[in-house]
């Protein structure tokens, strides 16, 4: 067991490595900490099967490579996964990006009908429809413990939105929503962290 746990923990570290990755950044893909990573590289700790999968798959290799030691580092596989990630960075980019461009572009056409005095808050809207659009994607391909910042600056930009739409009747109060709203979602960062810590600790 103590020979396959070094196995692992240098095919771990080879493939990081020469992905150019951190500890830290590759503990980020997997939604783990930096000091779980450190126990898989330093043979303490071995990923469970489902990580092992996850880790195959971020860098194009079989579950069997990571348990087998007689193999040369596939520098194209390694490539493949770093280039993966930029594409998932691009097209998140370029959807929230879209989102701006339809704002402008239907505040231009307001603009030049003239019909909405205000057409200037379909940017202030563009604010909490990119957080949904950065939430949808970075729970799929990116950090979901991050969510919850995403989640934040969403709820407090809807909340001034809605302030700024009805600015004249000085509805200031509907910040107050904010705080109770905060302290829940605070709360539940706090229990996935929590849920995540004891998944680690457990042999």
């Amino acid at each position: 067991m103590d020979e396959l746990k070094r196995i692992i923990a240098k095919n771990i570290a080879d493939l990081r490595r020469g992905a150019g990755l951190t500890q830290l950044e590759l503990a980020e893909k997997l939604n783990y900490s930096d000091k779980a990573v450190s126990k898989w590289e330093s043979g303490s700790s071995v990923p469970d099967v489902g990580v092992l999968f996850e880790i195959s798959k971020l860098f194009g290799v079989t579950v069997d490579y990571l348990l087998s030691e007689d193999h040369k580092i596939p520098v194209k596989a390694m490539v493949r996964g770093t280039i993966k990630s930029r594409m998932h960075l691009i097209i998140t980019l370029l959807s929230v990006c879209l989102v701006w461009l339809l704002a402008t572009v239907v505040f231009v056409i307001i603009k030049i009908l003239q019909i909405w005095d205000d057409s200037w808050l379909l940017f202030v809207w563009a604010i909490p429809v990119s957080c949904v659009v950065l939430i949808v994607f970075n729970s799929l391909w990116s950090k979901p413990r991050y969510n919850y910042i995403y989640i934040s600056i969403l709820m407090w930009s809807l909340l001034a939105s809605i302030y700024l739409a009805l600015l004249s009747k000085n509805i200031w109060l509907v910040f107050v929503i904010g705080i109770p709203g905060q302290i829940i979602i605070a709360l539940w960062s706090g229990m996935k962290k929590d849920s995540k810590s004891k998944e680690q600790k457990m042999p």
